[in-house]
């Protein structure tokens, strides 16, 4: 249920996820070491190969503001176990790497120069500590290696080292917006990761940073977040992946949970060098409108090359949404879901008495719009600030019985639309 302690994230409503670790270097996928069972020998000889010399953080967060993008989160650890961050408590880290930096604390200090919320991602499992479940683990690279049946684990051992960390970047780096937890799977879920320790730091520590759902429920399994009684660390937000629910998400009572959809801009998470299907500027303006027009975020995905730069086809479709977000940014911040159903040609997104028409599909016709005329002040494009009248055309005379008014392809709103990504319509309602 929203809450005052979440209302900056629902009014920000766009973020940007940061995927990078010691996995760039293969340049394939995240999670590489699991994909091809890799022993932590063959892993971690990429340690030695981490330099990361192009890196800028000052340059990400350029990017990420130049995009509109009012919240970032950073990988602090993966599932390979690797630290992207100075821990006193563990050797493998990216400070005894030849990079020797602490890529978490010179994230933040980057993005919060730039006025960007800062969350970190924080990964529940560890492919690298020895105490972590290894065979018979459905995701653990060793888990059908018959060597390592058989051999003692202490889990405990490793929930007090997650725990250390967790405190660590807690205490460390300041004021912390989000912490991204990832994730849960058949037992190893909820209790398993003794969630009260931790939900007992963030309250002393960070009452007021925001933690998503997947202490408690990943993929299909939102966890109690949308019970009538969550449990206290069912999360804030509710977290979909590569998918935008075909509603908006509320709970057993009705009331509306936040979310984020947390998507992609290729087909990977971490950086892959031969992907090169990225996802078109308009496709994500789409979605981005999609997400708020159900009351739910956008966090979009960029996977950083090794040397800690931005592809060539990242940078640019950060740039073309941010060309489209200084114009049309009203739409997206501060914005919800409107109490219309979804017009045939796009959608509606609303702001207290204003509503938003998105035209994203051309029409031979007139695009009606659900609102009676006599609750219109005004109308304007928000492309160029243009009146927009509603059209008295005689054909559509037989219609009047419906609460609609028409807004017709004339010279206002012509062929093609004036924006062919998304053309907007504000609407000031009495």
């Amino acid at each position: 249920m929203s809450s005052n302690k979440t209302k900056w994230y629902e009014d920000s409503r766009f973020g940007m996820f940061i995927h990078w670790g010691l996995y760039s270097l293969i340049g394939v996928d995240e999670w590489i070491k699991s994909i091809n069972h890799m022993s932590d020998e063959d892993y971690d000889r990429l340690v030695g190969k981490f330099t990361a010399d192009q890196f800028d953080a000052d340059e990400w967060a350029a990017a990420a503001k130049q995009a509109g993008m009012k919240y970032a989160v950073f990988t602090a650890k993966h599932h390979d176990g690797f630290c992207m961050y100075d821990s006193q408590l563990t050797d493998y880290k990216s400070t005894n790497s030849p990079a020797g930096r602490d890529f978490v604390r010179e994230f933040l200090d980057a993005f919060r120069k730039a006025g960007i919320k800062v969350g970190l991602y924080y990964s529940l499992l560890d492919w690298h500590h020895p105490d972590y479940p290894h065979y018979g683990d459905i995701n653990h690279p060793q888990r059908n290696n018959p060597a390592a049946k058989g051999v003692e684990r202490n889990f405990q051992r490793y929930l007090d080292y997650m725990h250390g960390q967790i405190k660590e970047l807690l205490t460390n780096y300041g004021q912390l917006d989000i912490m991204w937890f990832d994730f849960s799977y058949p037992k190893m879920a909820g209790e398993t990761w003794q969630p009260q320790k931790i939900m007992d730091m963030i309250h002393q520590y960070q009452p007021q940073m925001l933690i998503d759902n997947r202490m408690e429920g990943s993929g299909a399994n939102y966890g109690t977040i949308l019970s009538a009684h969550p449990s206290n660390y069912a999360g804030d937000f509710a977290s979909p992946e590569q998918m935008i629910p075909p509603k908006p998400i509320v709970n057993e009572l009705g009331e509306p949970v936040p979310w984020e959809a947390c998507i992609t801009m290729n087909k990977h998470w971490g950086y892959n060098a031969t992907d090169d299907q990225f996802k078109s500027t308009s496709l994500i303006i789409h979605t981005l409108v999609e997400c708020v027009s159900k009351g739910g975020n956008l966090i979009l995905n960029v996977g950083p090359t090794p040397l800690g730069t931005f592809s060539a086809p990242t940078k640019k479709l950060l740039a073309e949404i941010g060309e489209w977000m200084a114009v049309n940014g009203e739409i997206v911040y501060g914005c919800t879901t409107a109490e219309l159903a979804k017009p045939e040609w796009g959608r509606y997104t609303q702001k207290g008495n204003t509503l938003y028409a998105h035209i994203q599909e051309e029409s031979i016709s007139a695009f009606p719009i659900a609102v009676p005329k006599e609750q219109i002040k005004q109308m304007t494009l928000l492309i160029d600030g243009i009146e927009v009248k509603a059209t008295d055309y005689w054909a559509l005379s037989a219609f009047k019985e419906y609460s609609y008014i028409f807004l017709h392809q004339d010279v206002t709103i012509g062929y093609p639309l004036p924006d062919p990504k998304d053309t907007v319509v504000r609407i000031e309602l009495t």
